[in-house]
C-alpha cells in the first residue's frame, strides 16, 4: 500500500509538472502577436482587411504550434538557401522567393501525394517544361541547382504576367492560367481581391508567415546557432560524358562509395546511368577528401 501511494504521488507530480509547462507554452503562445506589417517582394499584405488578417493569424499560430518543425526549416536553410540566394541574385529577383522552397518541400527531398517531387515540388509535366530531365535513370526535380533555376525561370513568368509578385506565387500553387483565370471573372486587381479555393488563399500567408519567423527566429524563442544550422556538402563534381553501368563500381574507381554518390546526388533514381543526351555531360558529386 506504500508502494502505491507513494508511485501516486509521483504521478501526481509529475502530472502537475505537465500541466505547469503546459500553462507556460499556451501562455507563451498567447502573449505572440502577428506583426502589424508584413510583406512578400515588397508588396504590403493588407492586414487592415479583418478577414486577412484572421487568415494570417491562422498561418501564424499554427505554425508556431510546430517548434521542432520550424527548427528544421531554419537548420535545413543553412544547406539550401545558399543555392537559392545566389541563383536569385544572378536573376536579380527578390531574396523572399526563397521562402516558397520552405512552404512547398520544408526544404526536405519530399514526394507529394500528387506526384510533385523535390524541394521546389514540381509535377513532371511542368518540370520537363522548363527543361528538366524526368525519366527512370535521372530525376532533376530533385537537383538542387537545376530544380531551383527553373522554379524561378516559372516564377519569372508569372511576374510577366501578373506583374506581381503575390500573384505569381499564387500561379505557382495553382497555375498561372488559373489565377489569369480567375481576376478576368472576378474583375480583380490584386491576389487579395479574389476568391480562390483554401489551398491558395492559405499558401500566400503560409509563405509570408514561415518567412517572418525564419527571418526574426529569437523573437519567436527561437535560438539556434549559425553553426548548427546543416550546411552545403564539400564536394566536387566530375564530369562523365558516357555511360555508367554499374554506379557502385564508378564510386569506387573515384574514391568515393555508392552511398554518398547517392546521397549527394538525389536526382539520380536507378544503380546505372545511361550515356548523356547529345552533348550533354552528368556533373556527379563525390565527396571533396
Amino acid at each position: 500500500m506504500k508502494k502505491y501511494f507513494i508511485s501516486l504521488t509521483i504521478l501526481s507530480f509529475v502530472f502537475s509538472i505537465s500541466v505547469l509547462k503546459a500553462q507556460n507554452l499556451f501562455s507563451y503562445l498567447s502573449s505572440l502577436k502577428l506583426p502589424n506589417h508584413l510583406e512578400f517582394c515588397g508588396e504590403k499584405i493588407p492586414l487592415d482587411i479583418p478577414e486577412v488578417k484572421e487568415r494570417a493569424e491562422r498561418e501564424f499560430y499554427l505554425l508556431l504550434q510546430q517548434p521542432g518543425q520550424i527548427i528544421l526549416y531554419i537548420k535545413r536553410s543553412g544547406r539550401y538557401f545558399p543555392i537559392f540566394e545566389k541563383t536569385i541574385r544572378e536573376k536579380n529577383l527578390p531574396d523572399d522567393l526563397k521562402y516558397l522552397s520552405v512552404a512547398e518541400s520544408a526544404l526536405y527531398m519530399s514526394r507529394s501525394s500528387k506526384g510533385a517531387v523535390g524541394l521546389w515540388q514540381f509535377m513532371p509535366g511542368t518540370a520537363r517544361a522548363y527543361d528538366l530531365q524526368v525519366d527512370d535513370y535521372v530525376d532533376e526535380r530533385r537537383h538542387p541547382e537545376k530544380s531551383t533555376e527553373a522554379a524561378l525561370e516559372y516564377l519569372k513568368d508569372g511576374y510577366k504576367q501578373h506583374k506581381s509578385w503575390i500573384l505569381s506565387a499564387a500561379g505557382y500553387n495553382m497555375g498561372n492560367s488559373n489565377v489569369a483565370s480567375h481576376l478576368d471573372f472576378q474583375n480583380g486587381n490584386n491576389f487579395f481581391d479574389l476568391f480562390l479555393n483554401e489551398e491558395t488563399s492559405r499558401y500566400i500567408l503560409r509563405i509570408v508567415v514561415i518567412k517572418e519567423i525564419m527571418s526574426n527566429p529569437e523573437k519567436y524563442g527561437f535560438k539556434i546557432e549559425a553553426n548548427d544550422k546543416y550546411t552545403p556538402d564539400n564536394v566536387k563534381y566530375i564530369d562523365c560524358n558516357e555511360e555508367i553501368p554499374n554506379l557502385s563500381k564508378w564510386a569506387t574507381d573515384n574514391g568515393s562509395t555508392y552511398k554518398d554518390v547517392k546521397l549527394l546526388n538525389p536526382w539520380i533514381l536507378d544503380k546505372k546511368l545511361p550515356k548523356p543526351s547529345k552533348g550533354d555531360v552528368y556533373k556527379i558529386a563525390v565527396p571533396m577528401r
